[in-house]
């Protein structure tokens, strides 16, 4: 580095030492001559020594205490406490130094009260002062035009986000609104608080406002849609503050301003977790995950990488997918003993030769095909990999005494009107009567749709709102589950510490949510009317598709387990050697081609299940449901 850059770097340090070295002086002088004043008939001296000493130990002391590194431009309550630290602490110094140079002969015990409260004033004052100066001028001299914003939310958030604020230039403040009674009429930093939530579409008129902040952090999601819809009715663009546990998880910044996100508003509140019980299972463990780079998958990996595994295996087909997650996690924990297999989880050889090397204690089964209407007419496709792929690595994980084999469901697999349901459906079964012949645990965790997963509703729709619409909607009345990705990833591991075994657990996805709503909603985020601005076009059911999702069958009888969001079906056995015998059977047919004689397969396994390759109205799948679930128990207690 150049002089002139040291010089540059140095100076502004050189000033402030200079300028609390000398306020120490001015502080001790001050003290001891307010001493002496009151005591008539008495002259204050000072030793030779005795300035050097102070300047010493108090240099000494606001060194230890980082005086130095404080910003005066930014001065503020911490910066005073330091000040008041520093001061006490080398008052004691100073002290001790005195009382051994020369028993504090000369300096009366009084001083040492009056010494620090000077000391704090000479310090404090002109640091607030400058900060004060540096802000007026900013206010005074900038040129940008500021726009005018209503803050949501006057709690330590809504008075953090106005102090960041003021220093930005691009906004100006002109009020809160909460619901808080005590806050009512009252001014934060100089700001006063307009009214209550409710009236936050008068309010913001009444005061031209230009931009709404919502900075509720801690907000519900209930909370959050009552403010996001005010803010919609006032028709001004509005921003938000990250949740908290976005700000925990590091997904963002405390006080960065950003859009309004669908999963704000679709997102539940936070989960409790047993994070102990989590961390037991996998702290130290050898984790393998298949389907690693996907939406779910690629989630598990890093939050089983966060709670400290000994090793992860990740297994995908899709190299750019792997090469992802390898690269982020490697970033992210270089400590973790990380090995990354591109290969089909159906590729028995490949599977055994992995399993060989890293010997898991722990699988995650998280790959799978999804996409409902495409797999409707790839029979052979999804079943090869869903099913026969969930045999192989659940077969391999009995032959290598893995402890915990974790099924990743859906809730497409209960009363299933499609291929990937039923695909699906017969991978529980297999996984659910396995558990009974093995030493393994084997643990099914059902769930819905998760926003922004690979291939969702939510993507789609962002695309197509981003070009102009339409937004494509298969039926005005569909509804669907939702959760975030982090959440369903938490449960899962949450579900595997509870399981004993055999169990299918279902997690409790909240209230389903109209599609249409949720279509008009992220229009309306967008800034755009819907209807107008982006049409919605009503498409009609895809061959497959249900009109509502359902987490159980009624035959599971399910019921509550220690964590209040996951629920247990009851298990239903499978003659184990029909069991086998269909799923070679449908495996012969596979590797034929032969899509004739893997239906009769499936239909075997599942009597209810009714092929179509176009949609059927709800009321007759619903009729042919309850229909065929008599002989679905059938089949699912052995009897023929």
């Amino acid at each position: 580095m150049s002089p002139r850059k040291w010089i540059a770097l140095i100076h502004p340090r050189i000033a402030v030492v200079a300028h609390d070295l000398a306020m120490a002086g001015f502080a001790w002088w001050i003290a001891k001559a307010l001493r002496y004043a009151t005591v008539s008939g008495q002259d204050g001296s000072f030793d030779v020594l005795e300035f050097p000493i102070v300047l010493a130990m108090q240099g000494l002391i606001f060194t230890w205490t980082g005086l130095y590194k404080g910003v005066w431009r930014f001065a503020s309550l911490p910066d005073l406490w330091n000040i008041l630290k520093a001061a006490v602490v080398g008052t004691v110094a100073i002290g001790l130094a005195l009382f051994l140079y020369q028993r504090m002969e000369g300096v009366p015990r009084s001083v040492l009260l009056l010494y620090p409260v000077a000391l704090t004033l000479l310090l404090g004052l002109p640091r607030l002062a400058y900060r004060f100066w540096k802000d007026s001028r900013l206010d005074l001299f900038s040129t940008r035009t500021s726009k005018r914003v209503l803050i949501v939310g006057a709690d330590r958030a809504g008075e953090a986000l106005s102090r960041d604020l003021r220093h930005d230039g691009r906004y100006s403040v002109i009020g809160f609104v909460d619901d808080k009674a005590s806050l009512r009429g009252a001014s934060i930093n100089g700001h006063p608080v307009l009214g209550c939530i409710d009236q936050l579409p008068e309010l913001a008129r009444e005061a031209a406002v230009e931009m709404l902040l919502i900075a509720l952090p801690a907000a519900t999601t209930g909370q959050m849609r009552r403010v996001v819809e005010l803010c919609d009715q006032t028709g001004l663009p509005y921003r938000t503050v990250p949740r908290l546990e976005d700000v925990v998880a590091g997904r963002a910044q405390f006080n960065e301003i950003k859009e309004v996100a669908i999963e704000d508003l679709l997102g539940r509140d936070a989960v409790e977790l047993d994070w102990t019980a989590i961390r037991e299972t996998l702290t130290g463990r050898r984790v393998l995950i298949t389907g690693g780079g996907g939406s779910i998958g690629s989630e598990l990996c890093r939050q089983v990488a966060r709670l400290g595994a000994q090793s992860l295996t990740i297994v995908e087909q899709s190299e750019y997918n792997l090469y992802a997650i390898g690269k982020e996690l490697r970033g992210d924990y270089p400590e973790l003993l990380l090995e990354c297999v591109l290969c089909d989880c159906g590729d028995r050889v490949a599977m055994q030769k992995t399993f060989a090397e890293v010997k898991p204690e722990v699988v995650f089964h998280a790959a799978a095909y999804k996409h409902v209407p495409m797999l409707q007419k790839q029979l052979r496709a999804g079943f090869r990999n869903n099913v026969l792929g969930t045999r192989t690595v659940a077969d391999l994980a009995n032959e290598f005494e893995v402890g915990c084999f974790v099924l990743i469901s859906t809730d497409k697999a209960v009363n299933p009107t499609s291929v990937m349901g039923a695909c699906k459906r017969v991978a529980e079964i297999y996984c659910q009567n396995l558990n009974a012949h093995s030493a393994t645990h084997y643990i099914t965790v059902r769930f819905g749709n998760v926003l922004d997963s690979a291939g969702s509703v939510v993507p789609l729709f962002r695309q197509q709102i981003r070009s102009g619409g339409p937004v494509t909607i298969t039926h005005p009345e569909i509804t669907r589950y939702f959760m975030t990705i982090p959440e369903a990833c938490q449960l899962i591991l949450q579900a595997a510490c509870l399981g004993q075994g055999g169990e299918i657990f279902a997690l409790d996805m909240g209230e389903p949510m109209k599609i249409r709503d949720l279509a008009e909603q992220m229009i309306r985020l967008a800034g755009k009317k819907p209807g107008t601005e982006v049409p919605i076009v009503y498409t009609g059911l895809r061959a497959g598709e249900k009109l509502f999702e359902e987490l159980f069958h009624q035959l599971e009888n399910y019921s509550a387990t220690a964590h209040a969001k996951i629920f247990l079906a009851q298990h239903r056995e499978v003659s184990w050697e029909l069991l086998q015998a269909l799923l070679n059977k449908a495996c012969d047919a596979t590797a034929a081609f032969n899509e004739d004689e893997l239906r009769r397969c499936v239909s075997s396994l599942l009597p209810s299940f009714r092929w179509s390759d176009t949609a059927q109205p709800d009321n007759v799948v619903s009729i042919r449901r309850e229909a065929g679930r008599i002989e679905q128990g059938r089949i699912e207690t052995g009897e023929n």
